[in-house]
């Protein structure tokens, strides 16, 4: 058995055709998908890329391995204290560890674990290779490396290769040779003039007039992405900015997979395809960034053609990343590792009927800090840090009718929103009393002086807010935020 997993950083999964996106901007993907079974509603516990990544490897929620941030306390894993070993518990929780314990060689090409300073990703791993850019490489950069390893290795059985790609992560970096297969296709229909003029008169690091963070300087090495949003015509080169990354990657895919069939291989390999988090395009007022705990940025891609399972079948019952251990352990008739939190979703890739969930909880601490539960119809948002755009505590958004966010209805709601913050309590309440030593790392974040992205930005980013003629947030930020201005 070979196992290829591509990890395919910030891929949001309403823009690839198998997810039914009007733009071709998949072909490879979506033949992927024909193959195997599409997931439609997956989901990453924890936001952005480390917290994400710590959650699939660790098989653990945020709060239980203590990664829920990108610096501080919060960006590391739990220390073990008096009962670490002579080896700690990396590789013990490792899904790779897992894999190379069932007998799998296990390779990846990826600049993850440099990026992140999160050497444990590499534990389980019998060899790595970092592409060197730190998450800033473009397609080209990481296919040679893929094709030596495959030319290699391919033909040999029981292989298991991570690979990580990052085109669809900003800064859009499509090369300019690539040209814009999109230029002339209608954007999508949500975004509307009138609701980006409401988004120029509002407040908030990465929105529409800051889509850099905090100001809107222009890369002139990534001239596909913008600096800010201004009207419809910006918001076009954003889309398609977007749109072409994940397109020139998806090229770069089918190399991989033609080599396997060349090879003679690829109906032997089992495909994952997957990704850390998805991207904020506009919603809630946040334009090419992944900082919130919405139904945008958590839901992300999830497609596995495994070889004699089920094909062209789609599963929509609700799934956290950190499952995929248990349930590859399922598949191969083995125990799940002591201590994943995850629970096996394998009768969908059987036909065997599974145990199922009706809610999940997701966190965010990186950008803003929020958590939030997925249930039914619902998105239900809790915000402790605001990313300085004024969100409410609480945000509801029926994302079965309104899958961008755009009317919050927390307050024609308020029973909807009373049950989920009685599931964020109870959930709350279970994880924090299975340790019971141990800090909610989100208020760890909060109490090192909020989320890593945000930090010491407040002062000069009020006074571009007064430069930009949205001075009349600015006594609210200094009320929310009193701590800032010291």
């Amino acid at each position: 058995m070979r196992i290829l997993f591509l990890d395919l950083d910030t891929l949001r999964p309403d823009h690839l055709g198998c997810y039914g996106y009007h733009r071709q901007t998949s072909p490879t993907l979506d033949a992927v998908a024909a193959r195997g079974v599409r997931f439609d509603n997956y989901y990453c516990s924890d936001a952005p890329c480390l917290p994400s990544r710590a959650a699939l490897v660790t098989g653990r929620h945020g709060i239980r391995s203590g990664i829920v941030g990108h610096g501080g306390t919060a960006a590391d894993l739990r220390l073990q204290g008096r009962d670490r070993g002579f080896r700690n518990d990396a590789e013990q929780l490792s899904l790779w560890g897992f894999l190379r314990q069932q007998g799998y060689h296990t390779a990846s090409v990826s600049p993850f674990a440099q990026r992140h300073s999160a050497f444990w990703f590499n534990a389980g791993f019998a060899e790595t290779y970092d592409t060197g850019s730190g998450g800033m490489e473009s397609a080209e950069e990481v296919t040679p490396h893929v094709l030596d390893w495959l030319g290699r290795h391919a033909s040999e059985d029981n292989w298991f290769l991570h690979v990580n790609y990052w085109d669809p992560h900003t800064p859009y970096r499509a090369p300019a040779e690539f040209g814009n297969p999109f230029a002339d296709e209608p954007l999508p229909s949500w975004m509307t003039p009138d609701l980006l003029a409401e988004h120029r008169t509002q407040p908030g690091l990465h929105g529409c007039w800051e889509v850099s963070m905090a100001d809107d300087v222009v890369s002139p090495r990534y001239p596909r992405h913008p600096g800010q949003v201004p009207d419809m015509a910006g918001f076009r080169q954003m889309i398609d900015g977007y749109d072409c990354g994940i397109r020139y990657m998806d090229g770069h895919l089918d190399r991989l997979l033609n080599t396997l069939a060349d090879t003679g291989v690829l109906d032997d390999t089992a495909i994952i395809v997957t990704s850390d988090h998805g991207e904020n395009l506009g919603e809630l007022g946040s334009y090419g960034e992944h900082g919130t705990s919405d139904y945008v940025t958590h839901r992300i891609p999830m497609l596995i053609a495994y070889p004699g399972l089920a094909a062209g079948t789609v599963d929509s019952a609700l799934h956290y990343n950190l499952d995929l251990g248990p349930t590859l352990a399922e598949l191969f008739g083995a125990q799940p590792r002591a201590g994943w939190q995850g629970q096996s979703y394998a009768g969908a890739l059987t036909g065997e009927s599974y145990a199922q969930r009706d809610h999940l909880v997701l966190g965010q601490c990186c950008h803003g800090a929020q958590r939030s539960v997925r249930f039914g119809p619902w998105h239900y948002i809790r915000t402790y840090h605001d990313f300085y755009h004024l969100w409410p505590r609480e945000m509801l958004f029926d994302v079965a009718n309104d899958p961008h966010e755009t009317h919050d209805l927390a307050a024609q709601r308020p029973e909807v929103c009373a049950e989920a913050a009685r599931l964020l309590l109870n959930w709350h309440d279970d994880q924090m009393m299975a340790m019971p030593d141990a800090v909610d790392p989100l208020w760890t974040v909060m109490r090192e002086g909020g989320p890593l992205h945000s930090r010491g930005l407040l002062p000069a980013y009020c006074q571009r807010l007064e430069a930009t003629g949205r001075g009349q947030h600015v006594e609210e930020l200094r009320r929310r935020h009193p701590g800032e201005f010291r």
